[in-house]
């Protein structure tokens, strides 16, 4: 493929759920890099994208198929045709076995056509990276792509952009100010490190509430001065029986700007676990069913943590002593901060927010 003359790009990931759009945030990181001065639109499906992708720059068009298009086919028929109008100099379908993705990708407009495929014809592709090519982290394997098919290797050692919707720093103080308010009204007194719990996922990924109240006792326990803040889920009740001072937010962005103002966030296998690490703060994910080297958060100091065989006190110290770094900073900063009359607004390190910097790796659980 020509490295110059790719100014307007299509990316084909028409899929509704959190995690798996913000998987393809790194993606347009890369896109960026590799072809500076284009315009990238995004085809997705649902209103997410529109939220997430609000504030990159080089993001033009975001097209949002209805969700179950086939209940709304004249909506879904007529986006994808006046799609089909526009000649992109390049289309990606980043994904790997998504018969939806790769027919769309067919049916739209594009002077070249990118990727996974085996297959020398019949794919619709104008080039077919082989899906031995494919890494098998999500969000990486699509950044994997676009770089296999400028180097032809799969060897390439730069560092893979991490997950980021690019709070503005508008949205970063105002989380702050909000997360402050919260503790504030709390009857628990304002503490450091600031700890943020996210106890709701789909299906067998969900932790009951009894391990739950078993793992933060093991936490406050081994941290006893540490503050605890839950993030409510979609649904808008408390996982963990409105213990703890809570936020919530059906907006995406809302929720990022204020998770952004924790030290840490626990989260269970899901979309607002992404959304945590995509918002700039350490994030643990914690694995019991689905496969973490796909789904595992990486950068900004996160790491995956596999629960299978331990305890919540296990989980709770295997945590502690991985991101012992993490959580000695935000209580020096604390204190620091103690005689400030701001001292009751959670301050991140700005250390933490290096994307590069690392904690100590203490199997299983490993910060990327």
């Amino acid at each position: 493929m020509p490295p110059k003359g790719i100014y307007r790009i299509l990316v084909c990931r028409p899929n509704h759920r959190l995690g798996n759009t913000l998987l393809l945030t790194p993606l347009i990181a890369e896109l960026e890099r590799t072809y500076k001065g284009a315009e990238i639109d995004i085809l997705s499906e649902g209103s997410i994208a529109a939220e997430v992708f609000s504030t990159f720059f080089s993001v033009k068009n975001i097209y949002c198929l209805p969700r179950r298009g086939f209940k709304h086919p004249w909506a879904f028929l007529s986006l994808l045709f006046r799609i089909r109008k526009i000649r992109y100099d390049l289309i990606i379908d980043p994904c790997l076995g998504s018969n939806f993705s790769r027919a769309t990708t067919k049916f739209l407009n594009g002077r070249y056509k990118l990727g996974f495929d085996d297959r020398m014809g019949g794919s619709g592709l104008t080039h077919a990276v082989p899906r031995s090519a494919a890494m098998p982290h999500m969000a990486k394997r699509a950044i994997n792509l676009v770089r296999w098919i400028n180097s032809r290797t799969d060897g390439d050692d730069k560092e893979f952009p991490s997950m980021d919707i690019r709070l503005t720093a508008n949205e970063r103080e105002r989380g702050k100010r909000f997360l402050a308010g919260i503790l504030s009204d709390s009857d628990r007194p304002i503490a450091r490190p600031l700890l943020g719990m996210f106890a709701n996922a789909t299906g067998a990924k969900r932790y009951p509430q009894a391990w739950w109240d078993k793992f933060i006792a093991a936490l406050v326990e081994q941290l006893p001065h540490a503050g605890i803040v839950e993030f409510v889920p979609m649904h808008g009740k408390s996982m963990l029986d409105s213990a703890w001072p809570a936020y919530y937010s059906s907006d995406i962005r809302r929720m990022g700007a204020v998770m952004a103002a924790v030290d840490l966030v626990v989260s269970a296998d899901c979309g607002v676990m992404h959304l945590a690490v995509a918002s700039g703060v350490p994030t643990v994910g914690m694995f019991c069913t689905t496969d973490p080297t796909v789904y595992e958060p990486y950068g900004h100091e996160s790491g995956a943590l596999s629960t299978c065989g331990l305890s919540a006190r296990d989980c709770a110290e295997r945590i502690v002593a991985a991101y012992r770094d993490v959580l000695v900073r935000a209580s020096i900063q604390g204190r620091l901060h103690a005689g400030d009359d701001n001292s009751a607004r959670p301050q991140p390190a700005a250390s933490v927010r290096q994307q590069d910097a690392r904690a100590p790796e203490v199997p299983p659980v490993h910060p990327r």
